[in-house]
């Protein structure tokens, strides 16, 4: 009896193994006389498929196309240096993807579009030599052409700026279209709001698309529910839900960071303002929020409200395009504002993960090669990709005044910390380092001899080259580029310089901080 019983425990114990038979690994020890109990088979089972995990997804790595070798580098350094962290964040942060019902209507609506993109052929030829490369790269990364005869009107500094564009939508007759990346329910954008609203009330066909998570707050207030009762047609860009699910079918980190308002297919803007008091609640701290508004008039308008239909049909395909893409023959009537400039050849650049391999850096490439006496940037941001930032070296080696005004205090201390570590090659190259003291500098700007310029949404950064959906718009015009920077200007009213003296002083412990955060780079 009690070897039956010593028998049935072992046949107990071959049956908790034969589960376990898929894998073959326990019985082929037993095949070569090693005797392991099944704890010790499952460790082993695990410990491979850990490792077959990560040489997958490092193959998978060393397969994408379209990778820089830093950025490849960089992955599989993470993965093979904390493997559950590194697998982890690739699945989630390290692909560009959308899902295949996004890309397909992306396709689809661009397509509906077409005609749009194909209009301003003429005045390509009307450029200048040292504007043509720049512009060239610019129809590539969004397929708009460059338009003469435009106006551009620079709004003044603070929450005033937003007054033009709350009249513009109060004497609105026709249409209302708003995107923005954040909007707050607060004294600014309660007045957009309130203004919205109104024109909705009154028959005006209004539709605002925002972001999900730079806006959710408002959409979550009480504003939004007021937009729906007031008729205003609603939608978010990139609903964040799930990740754990949503990394399986597209990158969950994906922003539309465009800001764009376009009144009755006449007046639009162009800038890094935000719908948000310049007090900005949220990061009071850094304020006041210091940024740029152009008001917009011309055969522009019809390239952002194309920008716009493409992005709000992606969620509604009410928009009736043909209408809404009329050409306008002539100018509204514009109020006097600082500076006014006239028969400005301009060209909207919209630029997203899902529209093109070119984007915005590779047009300020294309400036900065052009530049041959002075170029001036400004951005809260600086943490570019490797050939933007060369080509600012280099167009400080050969001469070219190159200034970079960035913010003393940012919001991110990553990115601080990252654009830090390259002050010390930017200033051996010649270039001058501005630190803007008075709030958080927003505004993202750059000039070039006077003569070209380009202003928008977009950062100096790799977020906003490779995964924010962006709008700028590139200007061959002097009188522009005065107002710019006269603009810029004021900022170094407020700037400290970095020299090279006082790098030299950072001390050890600073700089391999600085260089460590840096190696992240690449995947910021």
């Amino acid at each position: 009896m009690g070897g039956k019983v010593c028998g049935e425990k072992r046949n107990d114990a071959h049956s908790v193994m034969d589960f376990f038979a898929p894998f073959a690994c326990y019985h082929a020890m037993e095949l070569f006389g090693l005797h392991i109990n099944w704890r010790t088979a499952l460790t082993v089972i695990v410990i491979a498929c850990h490792y077959a995990l990560i040489a997958g997804v490092i193959l998978r790595v060393m397969v994408r196309d379209q990778m820089e070798p830093v950025v490849r580098l960089t992955w599989v350094m993470l993965i093979a240096l904390l493997p559950i962290v590194g697998v982890l964040v690739y699945l989630l942060f390290g692909e560009i993807r959308l899902n295949r019902a996004k890309g397909s209507k992306m396709r689809t609506v661009r397509t509906k579009l077409s005609s749009v993109w194909a209009m301003g052929r003429a005045a390509d030829h009307g450029a200048a030599v040292d504007a043509a490369n720049s512009f060239a790269m610019g129809t590539a990364t969004s397929d708009f052409y460059p338009v003469a005869d435009n106006r551009l009107t620079m709004l003044p500094q603070g929450d005033a700026m937003m007054d033009d564009m709350i009249r513009a939508i109060e004497g609105a007759e026709d249409t209302v279209h708003i995107l923005f990346y954040i909007w707050l329910p607060d004294g600014v954008g309660g007045r957009v709001v309130q203004a919205v609203c109104d024109a909705a009330e009154r028959g005006v066909t209004c539709r605002v698309l925002v972001d999900a998570v730079g806006s959710r707050l408002l959409i979550a207030s009480p504003h939004w529910k007021a937009l729906r009762a007031a008729g205003v047609k609603l939608h978010r860009a990139f609903p964040f839900r799930n990740p754990l699910v949503e990394m399986l079918f597209q990158r969950v980190d994906l922003r539309n960071h465009r800001k764009i308002a376009v009144i009755d297919n006449k007046i639009t803007w162009i800038g890094s303002r935000n719908c948000a008091d310049e007090a900005f609640a949220i990061k009071a701290k850094y304020a006041p929020w210091v940024d740029v508004l152009l008001r917009v008039e011309g055969p522009l308008v019809r390239q952002m409200q194309s920008v716009f239909l493409a992005d709000w049909m992606l969620y509604d395909d009410d928009a009736p395009v043909h209408l809404l893409l009329e050409s306008q023959s002539h100018f509204p009537p514009v109020d006097d504002g600082p500076v006014v400039a006239t028969g400005v050849t301009g060209q909207v650049i919209a630029s997203g993960p899902s529209q093109s391999v070119i984007g915005i850096s590779d047009t300020m490439i294309a400036m900065c090669y052009a530049a041959r006496h002075r170029l001036m940037a400004t951005t809260p941001y600086y943490l570019p990709d490797m050939a933007l930032h060369q080509a600012l070296l280099a167009a400080a080696r050969r001469g070219v005044d190159v200034t970079l005004i960035l913010p003393e205090k940012n919001d991110s201390w990553v990115v601080a910390a990252a654009s830090r570590s390259l002050f010390p090659t930017l200033l051996a190259a010649g270039v001058k380092l501005r630190m803007y003291r008075g709030g958080l500098l927003h505004a993202k700007i750059m000039t070039v001899d006077g003569m070209l310029s380009i202003v928008g949404s977009a950062n100096l950064d790799r977020r906003s080259f490779d995964l924010n959906y962006e709008c700028n718009i590139l200007m061959d015009s002097p009188e522009v580029a005065d107002m710019l920077d006269a603009r810029q200007a004021i900022y170094l009213e407020n700037c400290h310089e970095i020299t090279v003296a006082q790098v030299a002083l950072w001390p050890t412990w600073r700089r391999i901080y600085q260089n460590l955060v840096a190696l992240a780079g690449p995947l910021l």
